[in-house]
């Protein structure tokens, strides 16, 4: 198995996962602020989107990519973390939006430096 076909199956696993994960939430499990909670999902979404086309397009590699998926799930696990007691409190969504905002600049830097997958 050459190092190509390794790191898309990797990175199949990791996009995968992190679309089963970003799923909404089931029915009946409305919690007290939907707009925090919705806000915050959409941008982990979008930047998950971010990530996947930064593959598509050659401007990530497998290692830069495994690192950002990393940091998502950590973002993905403070959001579920949160949303545990059924209410998103503003120090949570601020600390949640500064963890994203800090992942927006890694996306962005990663994705426009001079490494390219071949």
């Amino acid at each position: 198995m050459n190092i190509r076909r390794l790191s898309a199956s990797i990175l199949g696993s990791l996009l995968l996962g992190a679309s089963l994960f970003a799923q909404a939430p089931a029915p009946g499990t409305q919690t007290v602020t939907p707009k925090r909670e919705q806000k915050m999902e959409k941008r982990a979404h979008h930047q998950q989107k971010r990530i996947a086309k930064g593959v598509a397009s050659g401007e990530l590699t497998p290692k830069e990519t495994v690192k950002l998926e990393r940091q998502e799930g950590k973002i993905n696990r403070d959001i579920a973390k949160a949303e545990a007691d059924g209410k998103i409190t503003k120090q949570e969504a601020g600390k949640i939006n500064k963890e994203q905002n800090r992942e927006s600049r890694r996306i962005k830097r990663e994705k426009h430096d001079a490494q390219t997958t071949k």
